[in-house]
């Protein structure tokens, strides 16, 4: 398929429907593994806001994503490995020395579907349907401290990543294009984003009055919520099925989206990832050449 061009498609409404559909399957599989372990995770971004405003999916809301405060988000993945090996539809997924996957967070995979994004589409990996899991960091007091945690987690994003932020500034797109530069080797990336990650997760989410969202890009890192709103959870109705949202969920949407009881203007209405190709019903590697690795022979 090299040097051919990629078949057009576009995510229709039935296409999305199917997507949520799939979403909330797999939603409440990790539903039943976290209450099985004793693991506090809650909806978040649209799907929170769906579970308070809609009770179940925003209309055009692709997918969605968990938050986890991070002692328990890395006791998840160590525990899905552990009981979860033989699960081949639900892979959960990180970056690592091993295995590249192009996010700064972990995720959960339907590797019964197709879900190719643009970002994604030169990489090896299971390109399914996915749920986003974001951990929760302790913020330190001080503003110098809360300066050198914040340069910790975009350092942390550029090297794990291993792009230019786009849409930040020319200061921190040319900051970002030269130290790439410079540090070019995988085994030197990989140990500084590994460095910033011990550095910026050093505050315990348990013991600090405020929490922040280190891995949700340089908007969201910079938000400071109230670690009260994430000590527990609430269940909420969404699409009939009970699932949880941040005690405080009030406080953490009013933060991060301001008015969040008022749907955005018509024009905003949209899908908010950029799909190459979806399909809720075939497993990605039918579509192996054809709408991802389609460079690769």
């Amino acid at each position: 398929m090299s040097g051919t061009a990629e078949p057009q498609w576009r995510l229709t409404p039935e296409a999305l429907k199917a997507m949520q559909e799939k979403s909330l399957q797999m939603m409440i599989y990790l539903k039943d593994f976290c209450e099985r372990n004793g693991i506090l995770f809650y909806l978040c971004g649209g799907g929170c806001i769906g579970a308070i405003r809609e009770h179940g999916f925003i209309k055009w809301d692709d997918d969605l994503d968990v938050m986890m405060p991070r002692e328990d988000y890395e006791r998840f993945y160590r525990l899905w490995h552990e009981q979860e090996s033989e699960n081949k539809r639900y892979v959960c997924l990180r970056t690592t020395e091993e295995l590249f996957t192009g996010n700064i967070f972990t995720t959960l995979v339907d590797t019964e579907t197709t879900c190719i994004k643009s970002n994604q589409a030169h990489l090896d990996i299971p390109q399914g349907i996915v749920i986003d899991i974001f951990p929760l960091d302790g913020c330190p007091d001080g503003k110098i401290k809360q300066l050198f945690q914040i340069v910790h987690a975009m350092m942390y994003s550029l090297f794990l990543a291993q792009v230019v932020p786009e849409n930040h500034g020319g200061i921190v797109s040319l900051g970002s294009k030269i130290l790439l530069g410079i540090f070019r080797g995988k085994k030197i990336r990989t140990k500084l984003w590994k460095r910033a990650e011990r550095k910026m997760s050093k505050y315990s989410f348990s013991e600090h009055s405020l929490t922040k969202e280190l891995c949700a890009g340089p908007h969201y890192m910079m938000n400071k919520y109230p670690q009260s709103a994430f000590a527990s959870s609430v269940y909420k109705e969404f699409d009939g099925v009970m699932l949880p949202v941040p005690v405080g969920y009030d406080d953490y949407l009013t933060i991060a989206f301001g008015d969040y009881m008022t749907p955005p203007p018509a024009d905003k209405q949209t899908v908010h990832h950029d799909f190459v190709f979806c399909d809720a019903e075939n497993n990605y590697e039918k579509y192996k050449g054809i709408y991802y690795l389609t460079n690769k022979k």
